[in-house]
C-alpha cells in the first residue's frame, strides 16, 4: 500500500483525439454488465510444434495438441499470434484455438490498459470520486505521442468517467490520471511505479505467465509484453465485471465534466474498437498499436447465448479482418 491509502490519494489531487466542448448536451454513464455462458466446444491448435523457445505452454494445451493440429477447419488467418476462447462461467474458460505463437511474449501497446482497469476495479466503492486534470498528464501525452481523450487541466471527471476516456478512446491522459490516483508513494513517480506494481501482482493472480507490465498505459519502458492466450484470458476475466463491459460496448460516449473555470466541460469519445461497428453480436474489449507492437486487439462477441473472447498480437492493419474471421469459426464449431 505504501506510506499513503488510496483513498487519500483521490482526495489530494483534485493516435484518436477525443472532441472536447464547452457546450452541448450530455448522456449520462450507465452501468451494466454481462457474464455469459457458453456450451463446451473442441479446441483446436494451429501448430502443435510451432512455439519459439522460451514461451509459455499450459499443460492442457499441450494434451490437446497431436489431435488438435490434424484438424483443417481452424480459422484461416494472417496473424500467428492469437487465441481464441469459448468463456464459459466464472473464472473458467474452455480453448478453442491456438495460433502458432499463441504463447510467445511479445510487446502489447495499449491493450495494457485492460489490466490498468481491473486494478483499478478492485476498488468499486471510488468510481464516483473526482480526479482533476493535471498538466502533468497532457504533457506526458505531448512527450510519449500517446493517443489521448484531450482531457483539460483543471477538469474534475470521475473514476468511472476516467475508465471512459481510457478505454473508448484510449486515452493515455487518463491512464495516467488513473495510476497516479490509484497507486501510493510520496512522488507521482512513486505512485506511478506502485501502480504498475499492483499491476504485474493481479497479473500473477490470474495466471499470466508470459505476461510482464512496465506501463499503465502501453509506451513500453522495454519490458511490457504478454500473450495472446493471457491477453484472451484476461479479456474474459475483464468483461466479467459490470462496469467494464458497459464502458467497451460503446461506439461513442458523451460526458460532462466542471471544467477549471466554473463552466461545465462536455466530452465526446469515439471509441479505437471497429468491431463494435462491423461485427454482429460485439462486445468490445480493446486495441492496440505502436512501432514495436505493431497491431494488435482483444476481442469479444456473443451469440446464441455463447460468449467468445480472443485475441491478436504483432499483426498489421488486417487485425480486425483475422478477428472477425476466429469469431465466425468460433461460432461455427
Amino acid at each position: 500500500m505504501g506510506s499513503h491509502a488510496r483513498p487519500n490519494r483521490i482526495h489530494r489531487t483534485g493516435a484518436r483525439i477525443a472532441t472536447v466542448a464547452l457546450f452541448g448536451a450530455a448522456l449520462p454513464i450507465t452501468a451494466g454488465g454481462l457474464a455469459e455462458a457458453a456450451t463446451p466446444s473442441t479446441a483446436y491448435s494451429a501448430d502443435e510444434n510451432g512455439r519459439q523457445s522460451g514461451a509459455v505452454t499450459t499443460a492442457a494445451h499441450q494434451n490437446q495438441g497431436a489431435l488438435d493440429t490434424k484438424d483443417q477447419s481452424a480459422p484461416k488467418i494472417r496473424a500467428d499470434h492469437a487465441f481464441l476462447l469459448d468463456a464459459r462461467d466464472g473464472s473458467q474458460e474452455r480453448e478453442m484455438w491456438a495460433g502458432a505463437k499463441a504463447d510467445e511474449s511479445v510487446s502489447m501497446a495499449s491493450t495494457t490498459k485492460i489490466m490498468t482497469a481491473l486494478v483499478v476495479l478492485k476498488h468499486p466503492e471510488w468510481l464516483d470520486r473526482q480526479i482533476a486534470v493535471k498538466q502533468e498528464y497532457r504533457d506526458y501525452v505531448q512527450e510519449v505521442g500517446a493517443s489521448t481523450a484531450d482531457l483539460q487541466t483543471g477538469d474534475k471527471l470521475t473514476v468511472k468517467q476516467l475508465l471512459h476516456a481510457m478505454l473508448i478512446p484510449s486515452g493515455a491522459d487518463a491512464a495516467r490520471a488513473l495510476a497516479d490516483n490509484f497507486g501510493s508513494g510520496d512522488t507521482e513517480d512513486a505512485r506511478i511505479a506502485d501502480f504498475v506494481n499492483q499491476m504485474n501482482a493481479e497479473a500473477q493472480q490470474l495466471g499470466m505467465a508470459g505476461t510482464h507490465f512496465d506501463s499503465y498505459d502501453g509506451i513500453s519502458n522495454g519490458d511490457n509484453r504478454s500473450t495472446a492466450r493471457d491477453l484472451a484470458k484476461l479479456g474474459q476475466r475483464a468483461m466479467l465485471q459490470p462496469v467494464f463491459a458497459d464502458v467497451v460496448k460503446n461506439k461513442q460516449f458523451k460526458t460532462e465534466a466542471p471544467a477549471a473555470n466554473g463552466n461545465t466541460r462536455y466530452y465526446t469519445w469515439d471509441n479505437t474498437n471497429e468491431l463494435l461497428s462491423s461485427y454482429d453480436g460485439a462486445l468490445g474489449i480493446k486495441t492496440g498499436s505502436g512501432p514495436e507492437a505493431g497491431y494488435a486487439v482483444v476481442f469479444a462477441a456473443e451469440r446464441d447465448n455463447r460468449t467468445l473472447v480472443g485475441a491478436i498480437l504483432g499483426t498489421d492493419k488486417s487485425r480486425f479482418e483475422d478477428a472477425t474471421k476466429m469469431l465466425d469459426w468460433g461460432f461455427a464449431n
